[in-house]
């Protein structure tokens, strides 16, 4: 794989040159999708809108899907059953990513090959499978069309981006057509957060982009074709990219409007709260605090058995915007501090457009900070790169802020021109406006 360019140094300049990309069924259907502030009434996402043509895009080819749980109609049935049951398409295989097609792993697995009882289709284990592993999977199945539909949480260090990623460059390397069945970003429009550095990269970040990218996976499958994989070797060639996009949506609203049923995209992403938060929570998965795993609210409920009840009283003090934190306690039953009761808060979001997740995480991890017990994860599987904060906010910059007693203004700060950079370079790949 060559070296992965930094954006800052030149990416975006790139994008902002770059023409839209020529996807003809992505450009009409935008025009009828952008703009619309109808704040979910009406919301209907790619995979509704393909169904109500026919599949009509699907026909005379061989289909291999990559999907999960999430991947359903507004009926709540799925892509897959539904595809299957017409004979005028030939589904040749599905591709489970992390927890599995029919969402049965936690975190960290997947679901091994099997067939699938309803359909009688070959369903293939994907997860943590990179592009060439892919595509000796889709030239397995027989696959010349490859559908990515999976509702995705608007963050880097969630797995499934990645898998659409490989899987473009693995499509592209089989010169199979991709097809992305778009969805909303239940967070919304807002990017935030640090940029990724090529050290860092790894499979909860594999590419240079901001943490919080504030993009539906149709438009970041087109910023990746428009500006990564033309650099991921294949001598500058993008895949035969065609999104199918949500119609009626608003880019600045949150999944708590969209009408949409939420169906959990991981076992521990149980509600359209959790999405809001998770993308500063996640955070302490890096840490030796419970990111809440093993409760009924994981991501919501922080703490640890050494925190008190300063620690909601701090943070409640520094009056972040659109959130209180309720003194709370809990036992993980499984994950971090099993069995042990642990002392913290419990996220309450009052005002989701104003709620800034990554400034309100880094607040969260200074406080805790102040606590003799608190310790960073350190994995010894990599010993280059030891601890698991640097992975998932892309460098060690934020863990050696931290450590070195800076306050919430002054890291937050030192992202920002990353993130105006990223929003420029992602501008000519945006859907909805």
């Amino acid at each position: 794989m060559p070296s992965r360019r930094s954006l800052l140094a030149g990416g975006a300049a790139a994008a902002l040159a770059a023409p839209l990309l020529p996807t003809a069924t992505a450009t009409a259907s935008a025009t009828a999708a952008g703009g619309s502030r109808s704040g979910g009434r009406g919301v209907v996402p790619g995979a509704d809108v393909a169904a109500a043509r026919g599949w009509s895009m699907l026909r005379g080819r061989r289909i291999g899907v990559i999907s999960n749980p999430t991947g359903v109609l507004r009926d709540t049935g799925h892509i897959v059953d539904s595809m299957a049951a017409r004979s005028e398409l030939e589904i040749v295989g599905v591709f489970g990513p992390e927890h599995g097609f029919r969402g049965s792993a936690q975190a960290g697995g997947s679901e091994p090959e099997f067939t699938d009882p309803r359909t009688g289709l070959t369903v293939y284990d994907a997860y943590g499978a990179d592009a060439a592993k892919l595509a000796e999977l889709f030239t397995r199945a027989g696959a010349d069309t490859i559908v990515f539909d999976i509702q995705d949480v608007g963050v880097r260090f969630y797995t499934y981006i990645w898998t659409m990623y490989s899987a473009m460059v693995a499509a592209r390397s089989t010169g199979a057509r991709f097809v992305v069945l778009d969805r909303p970003n239940p967070i919304g429009r807002r990017a935030d957060g640090p940029l990724m550095t090529e050290e860092f990269t790894s499979g909860v970040g594999a590419e240079v982009i901001i943490q919080q990218h504030g993009m539906t996976v149709g438009e970041l499958a087109r910023y990746f074709n428009g500006e990564l994989l033309p650099k991921e070797g294949g001598g500058g060639k993008q895949a035969e990219l065609e999104v199918v996009p949500v119609r009626g949506w608003d880019p600045y609203s949150t999944a708590h409007g969209s009408g949409l049923p939420w169906v959990p995209p991981s076992p521990n992403m149980p509600t359209p709260d959790t999405a809001v938060v998770y993308a500063g929570t996640g955070y302490f998965e890096g840490t030796n605090l419970s990111e809440g795993r093993g409760t009924t609210r994981p991501f919501e409920f922080v703490g640890a058995p050494y925190l008190d009840h300063r620690y909601s009283d701090r943070l409640n003090a520094r009056r972040l915007p659109g959130v209180r934190f309720r003194e709370g306690y809990f036992v993980p039953t499984f994950g971090k501090h099993t069995g042990a009761t642990c002392a913290g808060v419990q996220i309450h979001v009052t005002d989701p457009l104003r709620y800034e997740p990554v400034p309100t995480a880094v607040a969260m991890l200074v406080e805790a900070r102040r606590y003799e017990d608190f310790a960073w994860r350190q994995d010894s599987w990599d010993t280059r790169r030891p601890f698991w904060i640097d992975k998932l906010s892309g460098s060690p910059r934020l863990r050696e802020m931290i450590d070195a007693g800076k306050d919430v203004e002054e890291i937050t700060a030192a992202w920002r021109e990353e993130v105006r950079a990223f929003e420029r370079a992602r501008r000519p790949y945006l859907l909805y406006r």
